[in-house]
C-alpha cells in the first residue's frame, strides 16, 4: 500500500501557496492556512517554488505500437509522456493494422493499463484502413472495453464530405467527436512545405495555407448542420483562426487545438534542409504563430496537443523530400507552452491547466477522472512544475524510441520534475528520487 504524501508549500495553479496532502490514490486534503496534520508514515516533499497542476491530458499522440515498435512502443511513448508531465495520452489510429476494430483499441487500451504510467485512451479510425471510402466500426469501438470517443483518420484527411458528414451523424449517437486532419489531398499533393517565399526560395513545392482551411469551413457547416461534435487538429494558419472562432460565434459544436512548435516556429526553420522541421501541417509564417497564439489566448483554440510523432533514424536522416513528416513532442510541450505563452503574459498557469489538462479530458471524455480540479476527494492525477529550471533540450535523452526533436540545444524555461498517476509518481526528478526510494 501506497504511502500518504505531503506536498508542503506548493503554489496551487500558479496561485494560491498551500499544503496538499495525497492519499490513497485520491487528494485527501489542501490546507491553505495553518499547519498541516502530517499523516503516519507520510513522504513529505518541500515543493516552495513549485506549481501544482492536474495531469496534463494529450488529445494527440501517435504511440505507433501496433505494427511500427521500432519507432514507439506504447511503454516507450508513456513513459516519454510521463516524464513531460501527462496522465493520460489519446493514441491515434493510423497504427499497422489500423485501430478501425474494437479488437484492435482494445489491445492498445490493455497495453496502456498493463504498462501503467499514464492512461492510455485509443483513437478509432473514421474510416476502415484510413481509406476514406468506408465508415469503420466506430459504434463496436465505442461499447468496447476501450470506450472510444475520438475518432480520426488523423495523417489523412476524411475528404470525401458525404462521408464525414456520416461520420458526425454517426458518431453523435454515442456523444463522439470527430477530429479532423484538415488537409485538402489535391491542393498539397507533392507539398514539401508551407507555400510562401520561403518555399519559393528553396525551389521546394508549397502547401498553401487555403488546404487546411476549406476543409475546416466546409466541416464546421456539416457539424452545424448535422448537430455533431467537429475537433480541429494541429491549427496552423490564421485564416483557420478567423474560420474557428466564426464558427463558434454561430454556436457550432467545434473545439480546436494548437501545436507546441506551431506556437514557436516559423517557415524560415526550413532554410537548412534540416528534415527534423519537416512536419505536417507544415510550420508557417510569423503571422501564423502570432494569430494562433492570438486564438489560444482568446479562447478560440480551445488546447494544446503535442501530435508526438516518432520516427526511427533513417525516416528523418536522409534528404528533405525523402524524409517522413512529424517530430516528437511530449517532453517539450510544457517549455514551450510557457516559454510561448506564459512568460509572454498571454496565458496563466490556471489557463495553461484548462488547455493542458481539463479541457482535452473534456473533450475525449474522459473528464470523470481526468482533468479535474485540484479539490479534496479528487483523484491525484497531478504534475509539479518548476518554472525556474530552465534546461537545454537533447533529443538523445528522451525516453521515447526516437530523437526527432527540431528542438535540441534550445533552452526552455520549466519542466515537470514530478508527475503522479492516482497517487503514485511515475516520473520524479533526481531531486525527489530519494524520498520515495
Amino acid at each position: 500500500m501506497s504511502r500518504p504524501i505531503v506536498f508542503e508549500n506548493v503554489s496551487i495553479l500558479g496561485e494560491q501557496q498551500a499544503h496538499l496532502v495525497i492519499d490513497g490514490g485520491e487528494i485527501d486534503e489542501i490546507v491553505t492556512d495553518g499547519h498541516v496534520n502530517t499523516p503516519a508514515g507520510a513522504i513529505v516533499i518541500n515543493a516552495e517554488g513549485l506549481i501544482a497542476l492536474p495531469g496534463l491530458v494529450d488529445l494527440h499522440t501517435h504511440l505507433r505500437e501496433p505494427g511500427r515498435e521500432d519507432a514507439e512502443t506504447i511503454e516507450s511513448g508513456s513513459r516519454s509522456a510521463a516524464r513531460g508531465g501527462f496522465t493520460a495520452v489519446h493514441a491515434m489510429a493510423n497504427t499497422t493494422p489500423v485501430a478501425d476494430t474494437a479488437g484492435v483499441v482494445e489491445q492498445v487500451w490493455s497495453r496502456g493499463r498493463e504498462v501503467g504510467l499514464v492512461d492510455v485512451f485509443p483513437v478509432g479510425a473514421v474510416t476502415v484502413g484510413l481509406g476514406g471510402t468506408q465508415l469503420s466500426e466506430m459504434g463496436a469501438m465505442a461499447n468496447s472495453r476501450a470506450r472510444v470517443r475520438v475518432f480520426s483518420d488523423d495523417g489523412k484527411c476524411v475528404h470525401d464530405p458525404v462521408i464525414m458528414r456520416r461520420a458526425l451523424e454517426y458518431a453523435k449517437t454515442f456523444d463522439a467527436v470527430i477530429a479532423q486532419h484538415a488537409q485538402d489531398p489535391r491542393l498539397t499533393e507533392g507539398a514539401q512545405m508551407h507555400e510562401g517565399i520561403v518555399s519559393a526560395e528553396l525551389g521546394l513545392a508549397g502547401w498553401p495555407a487555403v488546404a487546411e482551411e476549406s476543409i475546416i469551413a466546409r466541416d464546421v457547416l456539416l457539424a452545424g448542420h448535422v448537430g455533431s461534435r467537429l475537433h480541429v487538429c494541429h491549427v496552423s494558419t490564421a485564416g483557420s483562426v478567423e474560420i474557428i472562432r466564426w464558427a463558434k460565434s454561430r454556436g457550432i459544436k467545434v473545439t480546436a487545438e494548437v501545436m507546441p512548435h506551431h506556437l514557436l516556429l516559423t517557415d524560415e526553420s526550413v532554410r537548412g534542409y534540416d528534415p527534423r522541421f519537416k512536419v505536417n501541417p507544415p510550420l508557417r509564417t510569423q503571422e501564423d504563430v502570432d494569430a494562433v497564439r492570438a486564438g489560444l489566448a482568446d479562447g478560440t483554440i480551445d488546447i494544446v496537443a503535442t501530435d508526438h510523432a516518432p520516427h526511427p533514424d533513417e525516416d528523418k536522416d536522409c534528404e528533405w523530400g525523402a524524409a517522413a513528416m512529424g517530430m516528437i513532442g511530449l517532453e517539450t510541450a510544457l517549455g514551450i507552452v510557457q516559454k510561448t505563452m506564459v512568460d509572454s503574459g498571454l496565458l496563466t498557469w490556471a489557463q495553461v491547466a484548462q488547455a493542458l489538462s481539463t479541457v482535452p479530458a473534456q473533450i475525449g471524455r474522459v473528464d470523470d477522472v481526468h482533468g479535474r480540479p485540484l479539490a479534496k476527494g479528487e483523484p491525484a492525477n497531478i504534475v509539479l512544475v518548476d518554472p525556474q529550471d530552465n534546461w537545454t533540450v537533447d533529443p538523445s535523452a528522451t525516453a521515447s524510441r526516437s530523437n526527432n526533436s527540431p528542438f535540441g540545444g534550445v533552452e526552455l524555461p520549466g519542466r515537470a520534475v514530478a508527475t503522479f498517476l492516482r497517487g503514485v509518481p511515475t516520473h520524479l526528478a533526481a531531486r525527489f528520487e530519494g524520498a520515495f526510494a
